[in-house]
């Protein structure tokens, strides 16, 4: 863990940097007269794109964040050390679905959802949200079989 909030940290200091520099070039050619007066940002800063690098960097820095305190509490991975092997990380990672159909669901379901908000028909939105959360929960619970007490089936 303690590369990855190095990475993540690194990308969240470039990002401010490039939000101070964007800043700083857009105020100096807004300046210049270069930009006409009918443009978003004649005579000072384009904030659009400042806020936005401003919150992207906020975002790597909370996901810096997390596995900084995530890395405090576990031990070192193989990974995070120097002398770590790739026989070190060998063994089972968990599991992973071999084909579902459920993500293809989602995709279509957030896309009425999308179209809906795009064409502000709020009945199509909120069809599309409702078959979004449908979706997931089918998602979710793919691989649950239903016996939960199998003593129970002995009588």
């Amino acid at each position: 863990m303690r590369t990855e909030y190095k990475i993540f940290a690194g990308v969240a200091v470039f990002l401010f940097g490039a939000a101070t520099v964007y800043g700083f070039y857009t105020h100096a050619t807004a300046t210049d007269g270069a930009v006409s007066s009918g443009s978003a940002y004649a005579g000072g800063v384009e904030w659009v794109g400042v806020v936005a690098l401003i919150l992207s960097g906020l975002l790597c820095l909370m996901c810096a964040g997390f596995f900084w305190f995530v890395a405090r509490r576990i031990d070192l991975r193989p990974e995070d050390r120097e002398d770590g092997e790739i026989a070190e990380g060998a063994g089972e990672v968990g599991f992973f679905s071999p084909g579902s159909y459920w993500p293809f669901g989602i995709a279509l379901s957030a896309s009425i959802a999308g179209l809906g908000l795009v064409f502000w028909m709020w009945w199509l939105l909120a069809f599309g949200l409702i078959c979004v959360i449908f979706t997931a929960c089918g998602m979710l619970f793919e691989y649950y079989s239903g016996t939960r007490h199998p003593e129970s089936s002995h009588h």
